[in-house]
């Protein structure tokens, strides 16, 4: 790697972990298109779509990892619907991840758009976060569902090399109805777990470069914590807003280049 290359992977990757940890995505809403447009752009070189897809697993990984913590220190994980979830997502994280070495490039830029359709439209229902707060030991949930969505997000999530978190927010809030604050942490957490299926599945199919992914990782624990930190002093509708813009955006974008290539 270039220096240049080099600098401009640590500064994806700790924009990506900080939004991250400010919204309870993964990062790859975000890692995947900074990752492929931007260092072209910066003339640090390009990232082929597939070691784009690995790489955003790897920070992935790190930033659900730090951002769990930084969120559960203050009761934010519901562990219950983490440990249903979570591991049904692990197990389609896995499958989508070895899969996706034998999908074409334009198929995997499909699927992230689609994902990205599917999730923007959740974050409009209406919030399940009461008036008075909550206890998070105390929020229900419908366990086959949780295993379900999860499971089914969990296999495109490996397919793109997403963590799924920016379609499971929207699940939780939108079809679950589970507070946006909880489910920012439990996102995370369920991520945690799906994403180290995801990693293995891609690395042992030689889609994660060494170097690269030590450089996301070091950007992701540096942002992450950060965007933790922030996420608790910011209103529920900000944050609901900040996430449907992101995903507008990039949903716009990947759509126009699945369209226009």
């Amino acid at each position: 790697m270039t220096p240049t290359f080099e600098i401009a992977l640590f500064v994806l990757a700790l924009c990506g972990a900080f939004v991250s940890g400010l919204v309870g995505v993964g990062g790859a809403i975000v890692m995947i298109p900074l990752l492929y447009y931007v260092p072209p752009l910066l003339g640090a070189g390009e990232l082929p779509i597939r070691v784009v897809a690995g790489l955003s697993m790897t920070q992935v990984l790190a930033a659900a990892v730090v951002g769990t913590w930084s969120h559960g220190r203050y009761a934010l994980v519901n562990t219950r619907l983490a440990l249903s979830g979570g591991p049904a997502m692990a197990v389609g994280s896995l499958a989508g991840a070895l899969l996706s070495s034998h999908v074409s490039s334009r198929a995997l830029l499909a699927t992230f758009a689609v994902m990205a359709t599917i999730a923007l439209p959740l974050m409009f229902l209406s919030p399940a976060d009461p008036a008075g707060g909550y206890d998070r030991t105390t929020v229900r949930f419908n366990r086959g569902a949780a295993i379900a969505y999860c499971g089914g997000i969990g296999v495109v999530a490996g397919l793109v090399g997403a963590g799924g978190a920016f379609l499971l927010v929207p699940v939780l809030v939108g079809l679950m109805r589970i507070p946006m604050r909880l489910s920012i942490g439990t996102s995370l957490a369920m991520v945690g777990i799906s994403a180290l299926t995801g990693f293995l599945g891609k690395a042992l199919t030689g889609q994660i470069p060494l170097w690269p992914a030590v450089t996301v990782v070091l950007g992701s624990l540096t942002g992450a914590p950060l965007g933790g930190r922030v996420s608790r002093r910011v209103p529920v509708t900000v944050l609901r807003g900040v996430l449907a813009g992101i995903i507008a955006l990039v949903m716009l974008r990947v759509w126009y280049d699945v369209i226009t290539h």
